[in-house]
């Protein structure tokens, strides 16, 4: 674990950041699934109270809030329990993503805050080419062999549909690069990012794949480029404060006019014909 935490720390301060974009303080934190590196960071900003979940007890312990083993599927906190959960680079690993916000959203209180980090469609794109031609060619066939990673819009229809107010779902490129594709085999390994996919082929692999696949992977100025991009997730749990969207037909105001031009029907051409 210690050989990827900078990497894993990267991506906390880059989703904690956005702590710093409200004025509203938090006394009762969730870190689930951070491994370490987001609970200190939590109580570092004043954050009295930081609980630490994780399905495995031994990472639980070693995230430093009070550790509680749990399934992010069914989290064992009372409603309201919280008023700010942060998942960092953990909710990939999630069987049932929609019911697992579920989860979070009933934890929150009233205006409370959820962040999370995740990586998004792209993310490991040339090992996943580079490992998808070395097997077609070793094989005659393919078997996935990264695991899936959903797109930005997934993302924050997700938000939505588990019932957050004010959703907001934007993507960030992390900038990585290895010397050879050995230390991102290693990396990967131990992140613990190995292929989660049911449908993986569960033979030992060709004795030739990783080095040939090794052998095809772009090098760049600076080495290997396996590509992090990061789907950072941001919604608030409902509360009368929240701003609301105008109801249809409620503008005072026309459009055309803010913009000095002349507002014409749809399909009306230019000469009012």
């Amino acid at each position: 674990m210690d050989t990827v935490a900078p990497v894993l720390e990267a991506c906390a301060e880059r989703l904690l950041d956005r702590l710093d974009d409200t004025t509203r303080r938090f006394t009762r934190a969730l870190d689930l699934g951070g491994r370490g590196v987001v609970a200190p960071r939590l109580a570092a900003r004043g954050i009295p109270f930081v609980v630490s979940a994780d399905l495995s007890p031994a990472m639980a312990r070693h995230a430093g809030g009070l550790p509680v083993a749990a399934d992010e599927e069914f989290l064992p906190f009372a409603p309201e329990s919280f008023d700010l959960v942060v998942a960092s680079v953990s909710l990939h690993w999630v069987n049932d993503l929609p019911g697992a916000l579920l989860q979070i959203r009933r934890a929150l209180a009233p205006d409370g805050l959820f962040l999370a980090s995740l990586p998004g469609l792209g993310t490991l794109q040339p090992l996943r080419t580079a490992l998808a031609e070395a097997e077609t060619t070793l094989r005659g066939g393919l078997s996935p062999r990264v695991s899936p990673f959903p797109e930005l819009r997934d993302a924050a229809g997700l938000l939505q549909r588990a019932g957050f107010a004010l959703p907001v779902a934007d993507a960030e490129e992390v900038p990585l690069a290895y010397r050879s594709a050995l230390g991102l085999f290693r990396d990967l390994r131990a992140a613990g990012e190995a292929n989660a996919v049911l449908a993986a082929d569960r033979r030992p692999p060709p004795r030739a794949l990783f080095a040939m696949a090794a052998a095809t992977l772009p090098q760049g100025p600076d080495g290997i480029a396996p590509g992090l991009r990061l789907l950072v997730l941001t919604g608030w749990a409902p509360h009368e404060s929240q701003q609301k969207p105008a109801r249809p037909g409620s503008a005072t105001h026309r459009l055309a006019d803010a913009l000095g031009t002349v507002e014409r029907k749809a399909g009306e051409r230019p000469d009012g014909r």
